[in-house]
């Protein structure tokens, strides 16, 4: 009886598999591991020696079934494979393409007479994989509307939608916020160290698949709690081939931007008036790259090499209504972009691989006067400032197939990126001048300004990994080594020669306090300024994995594995400051071929996932700070440089009130003894089926429920407790305002401090931060359906839709708080003292109840040929945000003196206002269509096409100004509930390419 279901199966399916593998070349979703390389599996007679040919490169693998008839070869490039079984029950040759993941071939057919390949054939349905994922060909990146940058195009995935704009170009993934995501190209991570928001590109051109990987992901990957977007590059193979494109989109054939108002009705003085006139912007952008691609050696040596340069025009003023930043900017920016990738077969068993990629930006910024009455603007450039932005990355990646069933992979990868911002024209040997003497000709200097970014500002990362794969009997095993290592130097400087010189004046009975000193009353005096932050700091990540994908019947698959991971962050002394070790991740999946035909899956999974914090928060965490003043009386002031003569030193030297003269805080003190990860759990249920030969359809049922943060509080009432409790004296020389540490928010917590013990004379001392005593808590749960429909490409058209009906609630989106765009990861104003979480609990930014996508392609005639994409969501929720009344529960006199942080509170005219009940931004549906043409006198050679977006041109508010106070409790602050961004105006891409 399980024989004769085997063989029927087989006949069942050969034909799906035949076309439906074929054409997953054009195909969109799969279920796919998540990584850059493929595998074929199936079933043949026992003892059956199968051939594995890449017909790109020629490259051959033999592997011989098992006892049971099963076999599978992993570890192959992603590319067209001929399979082929010895014997005549084999049925022939299968040609198949193989993308990031699983591709099932059976080999078992007595009847060759009953395979057949038509268009409509049954799509087949991947049987083997327990994770999500939704896989962008390049043939379907090519072929519909969509931006030519991996992050857009990976909201077409179902449960991932932008970010908040204030975030760049960014998403977020099932409700994570923007910085849980990870990014790969060809399995090495080239997500942003430093903040963990966005990636390392390449050339558009040079991707051969996407994936975006929404949920369920294996114990062989982690350090994401939101989502992966993982990038496998083009390679050569033994046929040579050149192309080149051209793209334009031209300011002529934008519609006009909507302009920024003050809103109508929030009985605002400024209610109504224009705020940013966005009529008079432009933007032009044009595109050109070109490739090759090759064997050197054929057989053994093969190249691809793709560049890109992008050349940018963008012009927009930066006036508001009665405001000073009244200014004209004018952006040049130029973006050039190479990949290069060499694949060395050294003989069947042997394969390396190398690439090579460089991303970088350059920006020129001239600012120019403007008149806000008229909107015109000046043509003398009156200041401008120059940025660079990226760098390069290397990646080299060894396979070894050691025995049919043992493989071997290796992989090493650096990268190095540079953040360079300077003014135009910045002269270092100039000094900043400011007098804020109360005089009518103040003195002024050459040097405009005061601090500066680090101009040697830079990220670096390296890593490895090892992975055996060892198929034996039932069970796949696999087991691996991680390691990543990231190092960001960042933070503030002074201009010039490192300081600044302030001129003051004493009035009667009023002298600055500085220690020792003795300035006069009614007197003019002088200060050197120091102000610097920053430094250079480290994460190193560690992990080791183990899992076995075990086919426990022909019908049911379960896998089991788990992770390891720890991870250490260091100060700008190189000390270690936060460590997490032995964080097991456990990871269960399971698949169900329901029918034995590969008709009906049904899959679920469920797993924990850690995140690491990012660079950035060593920054202002961690880091050692100078902010000194050095206080002097003078009796000469040069006219043109404003540098004061004739010092004489009053006090004793450089002063700082919080004793910040350049040395880290004890690490020990920067964080919670024995903090928590950033981690998350998720389970996932769905299931996949074939609906007749052309369509089949999708339901997955996800759930996630972040279990810990870290965040930074800065509220002392917990120490002072203790003191109290334990009779140790105030400080009266200290400040008790705040002093942020990072901490596990709704956990207790336990920081050492420095207290003085009962001799006088500083101690360590470690004091319960209760969650009681600090009055929070940790939420954030997200649970959404996606329903899906696919029509795999049929040599007419291609189609599919997704529909996810979700809720994403609690009091804390993740590592970021897009109710104000704070962007500093994992210290963020949520959680620095108990008030702020006063009715903060609700509707999350990154809630959208209701999202529909589609996208597709129609082969009109073999010359025409026409695409389209719609993504349509329900708005935003907003939120509130004012002053803490007094006569709320929550107010003290403690917090009034040393924590009220004014505007930032769930409460708007004195009322509580829970978060997201201040209604919803308004629907949006971006819909966008494209028209190739292929002539038939150029051989299908030449593509001309035009691509609009934003066909309806519905700009609709992305977010918008939540701190609806300013001035005090009631007082209705201009902004309240103005927009922020609009999405962008109808605009069309006109793209010429040819390959020869």
């Amino acid at each position: 009886m399980k024989l004769r279901n085997k063989n029927s199966r087989i006949k069942l399916r050969r034909s799906a598999l035949a076309i439906g593998l074929a054409l997953s070349l054009v195909g969109g979703s799969a279920f796919a591991q998540s990584h850059s390389a493929g595998a074929i599996f199936g079933d043949a007679a026992a003892g059956t020696q199968i051939t594995i040919v890449n017909t790109d490169t020629g490259q051959t693998r033999t592997i011989t079934a098992d006892a049971k008839g099963r076999y599978r070869a992993s570890e192959l490039q992603i590319g067209n494979y001929a399979v082929t079984g010895s014997g005549e029950s084999a049925g022939g040759t299968r040609r198949v393409y193989v993308g990031a993941g699983g591709t099932e071939v059976d080999l078992l057919v007595k009847e060759m007479e009953a395979v057949t390949v038509s268009a409509t054939s049954m799509p087949a349905i991947d049987v083997s994989r327990t994770d999500t994922a939704t896989e962008l060909t390049a043939t379907i990146l090519n072929n519909i509307p969509v931006a030519r940058d991996v992050t857009q195009a990976a909201i077409l995935a179902p449960s991932v939608i932008p970010a908040d704009s204030r975030y760049g170009n960014s998403v977020s993934f099932g409700g994570a916020a923007a910085s849980e995501n990870a990014y790969f190209i060809n399995g090495y991570p080239v997500t942003n160290a430093l903040t963990n928001i966005g990636s390392t590109t390449l050339p558009f051109d040079a991707i051969q698949s996407e994936q975006v990987i929404t949920g369920g992901y294996s114990a062989r990957y982690g350090r994401s709690t939101g989502g992966v977007i993982s990038i496998t590059t083009k390679s050569g193979s033994n046929e040579w081939k050149f192309g080149a494109l051209a793209t334009w989109s031209p300011e002529s054939l934008r519609s006009t931007r909507k302009s920024i108002y003050y809103q109508r009705d929030n009985g605002a003085p400024n209610a109504g008036k224009i705020y940013t006139d966005r009529s008079g912007f432009e933007d032009d952008s044009f595109t050109y790259g070109a490739y090759a691609s090759g064997p050197l050696i054929k057989d053994r040596l093969f190249i691809y090499a793709s560049g890109e340069w992008t050349d940018r025009d963008f012009n927009q003023n930066q006036a508001v209504t009665a405001a000073s930043r009244t200014a004209w900017i004018e952006d040049n920016i130029k973006t050039p972009r190479w990949m290069t990738k060499v694949d060395w077969n050294i003989n069947d068993n042997n394969l390396l691989e190398m690439t090579a990629i460089s991303d970088k930006t350059g920006t020129n910024r001239g600012r120019y006067s403007y008149n806000f009455a008229d909107g015109t603007h000046g043509g003398t450039k009156n200041g401008g400032y120059r940025y660079k932005d990226g760098g390069e990355t290397y990646i080299g990646k060894y396979t070894g197939y050691l025995t049919d069933s043992l493989t071997l992979s290796a992989m090493y990868g650096e990268q190095k990126t540079v953040h360079y911002s300077a003014p135009g024209g910045y002269d270092p040997s100039q000094v900043n001048i400011v007098d804020s003497r109360p005089i009518t000709n103040k003195v002024t200097g050459l040097q405009p300004y005061t601090t500066l970014d680090d101009t040697n500002a830079y990220d670096k990362t390296d890593g490895y990994r090892i992975d055996l794969a060892w198929h034996v009997g039932d069970h796949d095993l696999s087991l691996g080594y991680d390691v990543a290592n990231s190092q960001s130097e960042a933070g503030t400087i002074m201009s010039g020669p490192g300081y600044a010189w302030f001129y003051a004046h004493t009035t009667a009975g009023d002298i600055p306090s500085s220690g020792g000193l003795t300035t006069a009353p009614n007197s003019d005096y002088v200060y050197k300024y120091i102000f610097t932050n920053g430094g250079t700091f480290k994460v190193k990540q560690k992990a080791y994995y183990v899992e076995d994908r075990w086919q426990l019947t022909d019908r049911w698959l379960l896998s089991l594995g788990v992770r390891n991971d720890s991870f250490t962050n260091y100060n700008s002394d190189g000390i270690e400051y936060v460590s997490q070790k032995n964080q097991w991740a456990p990871r269960l999946g399971f698949t169900w071929d329901v029918n034995g035909d590969s008709s009906l899956k049904v899959y679920g999974n469920a797993g924990r996932y850690f995140l690491a914090m990012p660079l950035n928060v060593a920054v202002r965490g961690a880091s050692g700070s100078t902010y000194t003043t050095e206080f002097f009386t003078f009796t000469g002031i040069d006219p043109t440089t404003g540098i004061p003569s004739g010092l004489v030193a009053l006090g004793n030297g450089p002063y700082s009130s919080n004793n910040e003269y350049g040395q880290a805080p004890d690490p020990r003190t920067v964080a919670a003894k024995n903090l928590k990860s950033h981690y998350q759990d998720e389970m996932i249920l769905g299931m996949q089926q074939a609906l007749g030969s052309s369509w089949n359809w999708g339901a997955r049922l996800q759930y996630r429920d972040l279990k810990s943060a870290i965040d930074d509080q800065c509220d002392n009432r917990p120490m002072l407790k203790y003191m109290a409790e334990n009779n140790i004296a105030v400080d009266p020389n200290y400040s008790y305002s705040p002093d942020c540490r990072l901490f596990n928010p709704g956990e207790n917590n336990t920081m050492l401090l420095d207290l003085p013990d009962a001799a006088g004379s500083p101690d360590l001392v470690a004091v319960p931060y209760s969650k009681a005593d600090m009055g929070m808590y940790l939420k954030r749960k997200y649970i959404g359906l996606d329903l899906s429909l696919e029509h795999p490409f049929d040599g007419k058209w291609y189609g599919r839709i997704d529909y996810t009906i979700s809720h994403n609630y609690g009091n804390d989106e993740g590592q970021l708080d897009s109710d104000i765009g704070q962007g500093d990861v994992s210290q963020t104003v949520l959680f620095d003292h108990k008030e702020l979480m006063a009715y903060g609990g609700g509707n999350l930014p990154n809630d959208r109840r209701h999202v529909l996508k589609a996208y597709g392609y129609y082969q009109l005639t073999p010359e025409w040929q026409f695409g389209g994409a719609l993504v349509a969501k329900t708005g935003r929720p907003k939120s509130c945000l004012g002053y803490l009344p007094a006569t709320s529960p929550e107010y003290s006199t403690f917090w009034a003196d040393y924590l009220d942080y004014g505007r930032y509170y769930h409460f708007c005219g004195g009322q509580a206002v829970p978060r997201g009940t201040a209604g919803r931004l308004p629907f949006d549906a971006q819909l966008s269509l494209n028209v190739a043409y292929r002539p038939n006198w150029a051989d299908g050679k030449l593509k001309i096409s035009a691509d609009i977006f934003n066909v309806l041109n519905r700009q609709v508010a992305q977010n918008v100004e939540e701190r609806g106070e300013l001035g005090g409790q009631g007082v209705i602050a201009d902004s309240r509930f103005r927009v922020i961004s609009y999405d962008a105006p109808r605009a069309v891409r006109l793209t010429v390419r040819y390959d020869f």
